[in-house]
């Protein structure tokens, strides 16, 4: 009905934190590689901005995917009050009660899998810094 709104909630959020995460970042490790006529950048670290543009990303994906479905469903309508389980009380208590079980359990199972995309790319990370580049 409405478990939608919890991750676009979180989404709000982690936006507005990514905006501000990245306006206090300063620099970035790149470091820049050429071998013969060609150029490479090979950045060092991934900035902790655009790890939280990841989650943002998978937030809102899953969130409008979401809100299609409501809307496909007839959950959703283009009218007061837009949700069908608002205009009677009975089923707004059960729209509560979807978003708080199912809705947080969607945005904790969505940043859990970011969690482990971020314990990958640490381990990427850890394992191309200690390659050295071959000299020739």
């Amino acid at each position: 009905m409405a478990c939608f709104l919890i991750p676009t909630v979180e989404a709000i959020a982690v936006t507005a934190l990514a905006k501000v995460m990245e306006s206090k970042e300063v620099s970035r490790d790149i470091a820049k590689v050429q071998k013969d006529s060609e150029s490479l950048e090979v950045a060092g670290k991934v900035p902790f901005s655009r790890k939280l543009k990841w989650l943002r990303n998978l937030l809102w994906g899953g969130s409008a995917l979401l809100a299609f479905e409501h809307v496909w469903h007839g959950e959703v309508v283009p009218w007061f009050p837009f949700l069908t389980a608002a205009a009677d009380p009975a089923d707004a208590a059960e729209m509560l009660h979807e978003m708080a079980t199912i809705g947080v359990t969607m945005a904790v199972l969505v940043t859990a899998v970011w969690g482990v995309m971020l314990a990958v790319s640490s381990s990427v990370e850890k394992r191309a810094s200690k390659v050295q580049p071959a000299e020739n």
